[in-house]
């Protein structure tokens, strides 16, 4: 079966007067349909840049210097700025973590909604508002006839959001890009949305990347996760593989320093969370070799080398010399905080 996302050595530079800054550095990774991926890392890892890139919104003086993404084999990277107009929104649609970059403020939600769907469909105006008012009830809008006709400063910021995620949903896309999406809901709202989401994927075959640092949410959500760190996938495989026992000393931090985890790790309630020393190293100036040595407790000579990408089964994949062979006993921890819809 084809993949709906192939992203092959994607390279994403940004020229400033201070130098390059690789803030995407050779990433590879497939969607297939109906899959959800979860993308993972601290900020400024490059997750953000990832999906940017995907659907062509890197802006200047950033640009793609190499790779290829292929839409169900259809290499965007040669596509025009109107050939990506067509796609997005259509084939690919993106929620942000602010609503507000995807809301007009001076136009009435029905509006901008209905434009959503004539923009790529030929359809009547009655049709596209029932599809608009159909969408709000999916993402939870209480009186959505009313609330069509609101202006976006007359909803809360959650209700922007679920807004914004109804008119990514409109048009029934290929793939989803969601950019934190949920971080302004609470949690009863978040999780029908996950569960909607989920849904949709199984039902239509769409598929989803879920851009985040929470990994709760990805052990409830995702089937499949990448971790990235300083531009480039360190690991990736299965939920179940890479939350229940890590190999890459990044993400075994990660899940250390996540409450459940550190339950089951023998932590006493109160006490600081286990944390991953230092700091992401700026992109302008990464240390030889590997970019987490410096904050990795396994850190020896060679890791002065850059270590290759090693693919394992399936989708699984590891950049480390020196890979964790033991399961850590709590990590599973993770899996536990959130079930799957």
């Amino acid at each position: 079966m084809m993949p709906t996302l192939a992203v092959q050595q994607l390279r994403t530079h940004f020229f400033t007067k201070a130098g390059v800054v690789k803030a995407v550095d050779g990433v590879d990774f497939s969607v297939m349909p109906g899959q959800i991926m979860g993308l993972v890392g601290e900020s400024g890892s490059g997750k953000s840049m990832t999906g940017y890139s995907i659907i062509g919104l890197v802006d200047a003086p950033g640009r793609i210097v190499e790779g290829r993404i292929l839409l169900k084999g259809e290499d965007l990277r040669p596509y025009s700025p109107q050939q990506l107009r067509a796609i997005r929104g259509n084939r690919i649609a993106m929620i942000f973590q602010d609503p507000m970059m995807t809301l007009n403020p001076v136009l009435r939600i029905d509006t901008q909604m209905m434009e959503a769907i004539t923009a790529h469909h030929r359809i009547g105006r009655s049709a596209a508002r029932e599809r608009a008012r159909e969408a709000l009830v999916r993402v939870g809008i209480p009186s959505p006839e009313e609330r069509l006709s609101a202006y976006p400063h007359q909803f809360s910021g959650g209700m922007r959001q679920r807004v914004a995620i109804a008119i990514a949903l409109l048009n029934k896309p290929d793939l989803i890009l969601c950019d934190e999406p949920t971080t302004a809901l609470d949690v009863t709202i978040q999780g029908q949305i996950l569960f909607e989401m989920q849904k949709l994927c199984r039902e239509s075959g769409t598929s989803l990347i879920w851009i985040t640092h929470d990994l709760s949410v990805v052990a409830g959500l995702a089937d499949t996760v990448s971790v990235m760190y300083a531009g480039r996938i360190v690991e990736s495989g299965t939920v179940e593989a890479v939350l229940e026992a890590p190999r890459h000393p990044y993400t075994a931090g990660l899940i250390a320093s996540t409450p459940a985890a550190a339950t089951r790790l023998g932590h006493a309630r109160g006490q600081p969370l286990a944390q991953i020393p230092g700091m992401t190293p700026s992109l302008l100036k990464l240390p030889a070799g590997c970019a987490f040595r410096e904050r990795c407790n396994r850190a020896s000579a060679i890791c002065m080398t850059e270590p290759p990408l090693v693919k394992g089964e399936g989708a699984s994949s590891l950049r480390c010399f020196h890979p964790i062979v033991a399961a850590p006993t709590a990590a599973s921890g993770v899996r536990d905080n959130v079930g799957r819809g």
